[in-house]
């Protein structure tokens, strides 16, 4: 996985409109673990952020090549990713000194950026339009934070 999106990075590094000092990366779900993965890597990127993606780890110690700073954006009741990952990752972000951010959006679960998810939180998966537009809100000051 890491090697893979560090291949896209890589391709994203090398376009002409890009700005080496000025890369980050965004990730839903599945996507949201693979920029933390590309994080952990030790890419430099000066950002990624993870939109109710996987927080685990096979190598928490991995944390401490962290380059840039770490936006996730979280369910607060989204059963894929249970509160045992959060407070592991929230440890391993601690442990290894990096600048990191958590939101968690209440009444928010899985996919809750994704109006195809559906309206009904019980399946685990659902569209939350406040979660949805709060997020999207997180992420761009986030990024305009770190490239002002």
């Amino acid at each position: 996985m890491r090697d893979r999106a560090n291949a896209g990075l890589k391709v994203l590094r090398n376009h002409p409109l890009s700005k080496n000092n000025r890369l980050g990366a965004i990730g839903y779900c599945f996507g949201g673990g693979t920029v933390l993965e590309l994080a952990r890597s030790g890419a430099k990127v000066a950002g990624v952020v993870s939109f109710h993606g996987n927080l685990d780890t096979p190598n928490p110690t991995d944390a401490n090549n962290i380059k840039g700073q770490i936006l996730v954006l979280h369910g607060a009741s989204d059963p894929f990713v249970p509160k045992e990952q959060v407070a592991a990752f929230t440890e391993e972000m601690r442990q290894a000194n990096v600048d990191w951010q958590m939101i968690s959006y209440g009444g928010a679960v899985h996919s809750f950026t994704n109006p195809k998810a559906g309206n009904d939180p019980s399946k685990g998966a659902a569209y939350n339009r406040d979660a949805d537009r709060r997020s999207w809100s997180a992420m761009q000051l986030f990024f305009a934070e770190i490239f002002n």
